[in-house]
């Protein structure tokens, strides 16, 4: 029987990757209607959906309609709203291959930022709850980072099909 102390347990702890590591940041003014709770459980249904293997790393933004449209204009060149925007660190899906990922073992998805008031313009429009909204575009950020897109019919079809299924499971009518 090998006994293992606690110094080197707690050691093991520090060097051996987290299982899932899922950052959620909210600004302050959307605190009251981002439950942080909810979203991270909706992140981890469609990674475990699209079997994502811990350990792995992902965070969700949730800011205004300014700093959503701003990154789209730096990072994409479309100076206009957006809803969501994923940036995705995977290899093979156009990230900046300057950007060097350490060798820890975890796989690094990247980053989902979304517009609360474009997701509540958005919610009003369609006639649906905010909860519901916001739900849809974390699933559909999710999705862009494991790879979906939907510049191609076929692309949109797939993604859409997969949104309706996992936004059916996290939050059932």
């Amino acid at each position: 029987m090998v006994r293992v102390t606690k110094n080197e347990a707690v050691l093991r702890e520090l060097i051996q990757p987290s299982s899932e590591e899922i950052g959620i940041v909210v600004d302050e003014e959307f605190r009251e209607v981002v439950d942080e709770k909810r979203a991270k459980e909706m992140a981890l249904q469609v990674l475990k959906a699209e079997g994502v293997a811990k350990p792995y790393e992902v965070s969700l933004v949730f800011t205004d309609s300014e700093t959503v449209q701003r990154l789209n204009r730096d990072y994409r060149g479309l100076d206009e709203p957006t809803d969501v925007l994923a940036f995705y660190m995977l290899a093979g899906q156009e990230a900046d291959s300057s950007f060097v990922l350490p060798p820890d073992g975890i796989t690094h998805l990247g980053e989902v930022i979304i517009s609360c008031p474009q997701a509540a313009e958005q919610a009003r429009e369609r006639g649906q709850p905010f909860e519901r909204e916001l739900a849809l575009l974390i699933i559909h950020g999710m999705l862009h980072l494991l790879g979906y897109d939907h510049e191609e019919p076929e692309e949109e079809r797939r993604m859409k099909e997969k949104e309706k299924e996992l936004l059916d499971k996290c939050l059932p009518c």
